[in-house]
């Protein structure tokens, strides 16, 4: 299973293994009490974007909002393997 490292301000904020009955990166996150914002979890809106730092994840749904080279939505992806993201 993969591991995923979680960065805020250039820390190490948290780190856990991420779980296919998680269904999403967003549903880990919160399920490993780390704060962070969303609104749609569909890809839409694109509040819950991130830098993902190291590795790759793959997309559930294609997600809608913008998303620049280096970002993801947590909300409709899943780590493809280990990675590190850092939280805006």
């Amino acid at each position: 299973m993969p591991t995923v490292k979680v960065r805020r301000n250039q820390q190490v904020e948290s780190e856990f293994t991420f779980s296919d009955a998680d269904s999403t990166l967003l549903n880990a996150l919160q399920k490993n009490n780390v704060d962070v914002l969303y609104h749609c979890r569909e890809g839409f809106c694109g509040a819950c974007r991130c830098q993902l730092k190291q590795g790759e994840v793959n997309y559930i749904n294609e997600p809608l909002a913008f998303v620049r080279r280096g970002e993801i939505l947590t909300c409709c992806s899943k780590p493809a393997g280990d990675i590190e993201i850092e939280l805006l």
